[in-house]
């Protein structure tokens, strides 16, 4: 896998927590500029899903795994549209809250993926 995404995509999760973080702070919904960014890391969670499929069928191995890998990388792709499917629901400072979570939540997701993937 490539570690330049995985530090990209992780630092673009740990932003996007602090944005919404700081709006749930601020009494906010989520509003159209954080799901644009959620979109970004989206496409960047896609984009390293691609990658690690690619680097897999090239004959690469996880240490730990190719289904927990790619079981893995899934659930990170899918992290934040779950929560920003979850803050059009709750359309309180707590949907701004649910998608600061998911982003932490895709932040430790990417600490792990780089641990199976290195061993």
């Amino acid at each position: 896998m490539l570690d330049a995404l995985t530090a990209a995509l992780s630092a673009a999760a740990l932003a996007l927590a602090a944005w919404c973080g700081f709006a749930a702070y601020r009494d906010q919904p989520t509003k159209d500029w954080h799901f644009i960014g959620m979109a970004v890391v989206t496409v960047l969670a896609l984009a390293q899903l691609v990658v690690g499929v690619v680097r897999l069928a090239q004959g690469a191995r996880a240490d730990e795994g190719t289904a927990i890998f790619v079981a893995y990388l899934i659930g990170a792709l899918c992290a934040i549209p779950a929560a920003g499917f979850m803050s059009l629901v709750e359309r309180s400072r707590w949907g701004s809250a649910t998608v600061a979570a998911g982003a932490i939540v895709l932040a430790v997701l990417e600490v792990r993926l780089y641990d199976i993937w290195k061993g």
